[in-house]
């Protein structure tokens, strides 16, 4: 790859036009430019395949409560979209109105197979909603991802604060 460049850059170097350094210069930005502008539109496509699919991972990095300051998060944490479900395995710290019935019900952890997804697309992202129907706790979900892959995750549940994540959105494996 990099042989093949250095004989394009001999080759544009070497044509009657391009004699000066500036005008070289210009070209390979707009050379590498196109390149770059060509892989991200790959990405994007890529990006939207999966969310209109419903098939994606976010993975959490950091956790924002109502009340407290940001946390960084060390263990994985995750909501996963396979299609036909949701599967939340993510932490929580803030204020229960209502305490669980069995103490291993810490967290927002859930698997829903009944829900309503939509999608919005922003200029540099898109807006994701989930509404499970059938979980107690959890009424709302809202992805909001970059082009990028980034994403923040916005939980309203019935008896608990709302709470706040931030991490990243991969394929699913």
């Amino acid at each position: 790859m990099v042989h093949r460049l250095g004989k394009l850059l001999i080759m544009i170097y070497t044509m009657p036009l391009v004699k000066t350094p500036a005008r070289l210069l210009f070209l390979l930005a707009a050379f590498f430019s196109l390149t770059i502008a060509r892989a991200q539109d790959q990405k994007d496509s890529s990006f939207q395949q999966m969310i209109e699919a419903k098939s994606f991972i976010f993975k959490a990095q950091s956790v924002l409560p109502l009340r407290g300051s940001t946390r960084q998060l060390t263990s994985e944490y995750d909501l996963k979209l396979l299609g036909d479900s949701v599967v939340s395995y993510l932490p929580y710290f803030g204020r229960a109105y209502s305490a669980p019935m069995n103490p291993n019900e810490g967290g927002i952890q859930f698997t829903s197979t009944d829900f309503n997804y939509s999608v919005k697309k922003k200029k540099k992202g898109w807006d994701v909603t989930i509404l499970p129907k059938d979980t107690k706790d959890v009424r709302e979900l809202f992805l909001s991802i970059s082009t990028g892959g980034y994403a923040s995750l916005r939980v309203i549940s019935n008896n608990r604060d709302a709470i706040s994540y931030n991490g990243i959105v991969e394929k699913v494996r």
